[in-house]
């Protein structure tokens, strides 16, 4: 099942997934349909303030939780933890309880639930409240500034795009900015694998997927 499969990482892992024999059937939860049709698509639109009622269609193995928003988009600090701690964490309690055995979740580089910034405390904070749900496996990405087509551009990104374009290669690898496709590749990679325990995957590891 994926869950912010309209975003910039979320439609590539999906495109991916789609692609992948390995996976009968893509459920995709969403609060609009989605832009494409797949005969292993199968697209639930929900409304995410009344999750348990859609728990039917949360039966599944592995979970990829795509969500995020950004402070402005969000409009507020409550806004912005629903998207990006609540909803998360309510549906990894809902697919735990189903029996779904993985878990994939997108956060960022400097998630840290002590950190004094709201959006990386925040971060750090619903990857520690899902792996107290105790998945068989569970991973959590942590990539830098994103580069990619998105549907919208978000303030500062077009500069942040253009300094790592020609000064890149004077910011440490872990800083570095990383392809979208990057991190969907990596996040199916480790999903195939199907390895037991709680792994973190920095974003200079990613960059080589």
């Amino acid at each position: 099942m994926a869950v912010g499969a309209t975003g910039l990482i979320g439609s590539q892992l999906l495109e991916l997934l789609l692609a992948d024999v390995r996976y009968h059937k893509v459920i995709v939860i969403s609060r609009k349909p989605l832009a494409i049709t797949h005969s292993r698509l199968e697209n639930v639109i929900v409304d995410f303030s009344r999750l348990p009622e859609y728990s039917v269609k949360l039966n599944v193995d592995d979970v990829f939780c795509c969500l995020g928003t950004t402070m402005k988009q969000a409009g507020s600090q409550e806004a912005f933890r629903k998207v990006d701690f609540e909803y998360p964490l309510q549906i990894a309690i809902l697919t735990k309880g189903l029996g779904a055995k993985q878990y994939f979740i997108v956060t960022a580089l400097g998630a840290n639930k002590k950190s004094s910034i709201y959006y990386n405390r925040i971060k750090g904070e619903i990857e520690e409240a899902i792996a107290e749900q105790r998945f068989e496996s569970y991973h959590i990405f942590r990539p830098s500034f994103l580069q990619g087509n998105r549907m919208e551009s978000r303030a500062g990104e077009q500069a942040t795009s253009i300094f790592f374009k020609f000064f890149g290669f004077l910011v440490p690898q872990k800083f570095r900015a990383i392809d979208s496709i990057k991190v969907a590749r990596a996040i199916l990679a480790k999903a195939k694998e199907e390895r037991p325990g709680i792994f973190i995957h920095e974003s200079d590891e990613l960059q080589s997927y």
